[in-house]
């Protein structure tokens, strides 16, 4: 579907619209790329219509894979379209390094609601 909406369209840029500031090690990163239309819509592309490149990981589809024992603080993407590679994009992210601490139970946030509530 993709595919005859872009031909019926054509690309004016394609851009990244990344869900998070980081990515995280030992897990697929998703990278959102989207393609602003000559009829001012947008379309989300995948690796059907661009070609992912990065030096310091590896891709799978749309998703960058950064190994757990990763050591660098950051790695650039580039993504370039297909059927007009003159339009590509390139995006150094940083990557995550604080650990995500264990979410609150469901009684810590009734009990911190409560509190807001008198």
């Amino acid at each position: 579907m993709a595919a005859n909406s872009l031909s019926a369209q054509s690309v004016e840029n394609i851009y990244f619209h990344l869900y998070t500031d980081s990515l995280k090690k030992g897990q697929h990163n998703y990278i959102n790329v989207d393609a602003l239309l000559s009829n001012k819509k947008w379309m989300p592309l995948t690796d059907k219509e661009l070609t992912f490149t990065c030096p310091e990981a590896k891709f799978s589809g749309n998703e960058l894979i950064i190994p757990p024992d990763f050591s660098l603080p950051k790695v650039t993407v580039k993504a370039v379209l297909k059927a007009d590679t003159t339009k590509s994009i390139e995006k150094t992210i940083w990557i995550k390094t604080i650990p995500d601490g264990d979410l609150p139970t469901k009684e810590e946030i009734l009990k911190k609601y409560k509190r807001q509530l008198y």
